[in-house]
């Protein structure tokens, strides 16, 4: 099993693409490594004031990271369909009910991410008149996550709904192997702690 194959989740595999598993994987990388360069940053900025000699422009770097891996995880939980409290509800429900707020949650997210889209763009270009300081970047360069987070969210939602008015919304999940089977394969620690 490839470190993909662990990122891309097989729950709900029936609503997903496999050409979009690639880029799936390469978003949840992205957000690993976003993060890991937020905190990254913040402990830098901490011990850089605590020392007297603050980096200034180190600021502007974490906020950069902050909110790429906000609207990078927006888009990625989409495509996992992370939003748990909407999937709970749909869950609880079968048959035409079922359908129905399934369609409903997907439209009304592809509603959320066209706002992202059309907004985000204008923000972005209004984004070209103010700059950051120290370094004199536009702002732009952070409005930019908005409508690419949009588009990311409009292609996930529709993928789908694609799929979900082909297959049907509802699907038996196959069952997760035994933990000792997960061990074997790497996936999971062994009871007991082994590997």
């Amino acid at each position: 099993m490839t470190i993909a194959d662990r990122l891309v989740l097989k729950r709900q595999r029936h609503l997903k693409w496999r050409a979009l598993d690639p880029l799936e994987t390469a978003l949840m990388v992205l957000c690993g490594l976003l993060l890991f360069g937020f905190c990254t940053t913040v402990i830098f900025d901490i011990i850089t004031r605590e020392i007297g000699r603050p980096w200034l422009w180190l600021q502007e770097v974490t906020s950069t990271f902050f909110i790429y891996a906000i609207f990078t995880g927006t888009a990625v939980a989409t495509r996992r369909n992370d939003h748990l409290c909407l999937t709970a509800i749909a869950d609880t429900l079968s048959g035409t009910a079922r359908t129905v707020v399934e369609i409903a949650t997907r439209v009304i997210v592809l509603g959320v991410a066209l706002c992202f889209i059309y907004f985000g763009y204008l923000n972005f270009l209004r984004g070209f008149s103010s700059f950051r300081m120290p370094s004199m970047t536009p702002i732009a360069s952070l409005y930019a996550a908005i409508p690419i987070c949009g588009a990311l969210v409009a292609l996930f939602t529709i993928e789908q709904l694609i799929n979900g008015l082909r297959n049907g919304f509802a699907h038996d999940e196959p069952p997760e192997p035994p933990p000792h089977v997960m061990a074997i394969e790497g996936i999971a620690p062994a009871p007991g702690g082994r590997t």
